[in-house]
């Protein structure tokens, strides 16, 4: 049974967030799940509706969100990435499908985002485990 995955990625820091739903894909089929649709937002804190409509598609096993939120003048970044986060969490309890963390950040420069950008890989096979375990 193949594994299929939904993307939820942040337009913002695009550069960087490209790398990652690259590096996503790959690593997605590499453990033999496929990348079914992905769905592009202005930033991280705009993830959550995207999410919830991936959740409701049947054919959907998991989400993977990818984003990089680097720290500014003010403490937007924590508060981007706290409301996000949170949101994801309720999303996944509520549509009962593993909805995982792919989002670098907050307070790191973007030399640190650049060395971050593993971090789509480690969402995918934290959503594939988890897709298998449950």
């Amino acid at each position: 049974m193949t594994i299929n995955l939904g993307f939820v990625v942040a337009e913002f820091n695009r550069d960087l967030t490209y790398q990652m739903e690259l590096l996503g894909i790959e690593h997605a089929k590499f453990l033999g799940a496929e990348v079914k649709e992905t769905i592009l937002v202005p930033g991280v804190y705009d993830m959550p509706l995207a999410i919830k409509k991936l959740c409701e598609q049947d054919d959907i096993d998991a989400v993977i969100t990818i984003g990089i939120v680097i720290e500014g003048a003010t403490k937007h970044d924590e508060i981007v990435v706290q409301q996000a986060s949170r949101k994801i969490m309720d999303l996944a309890l509520e549509y009962e499908k593993p909805v995982t963390l792919g989002i670098a950040g907050p307070g790191m420069t973007r030399m640190e985002a650049h060395q971050r950008v593993d971090y789509a890989k480690r969402a995918v096979e934290a959503a594939v485990k988890m897709v298998q375990r449950l």
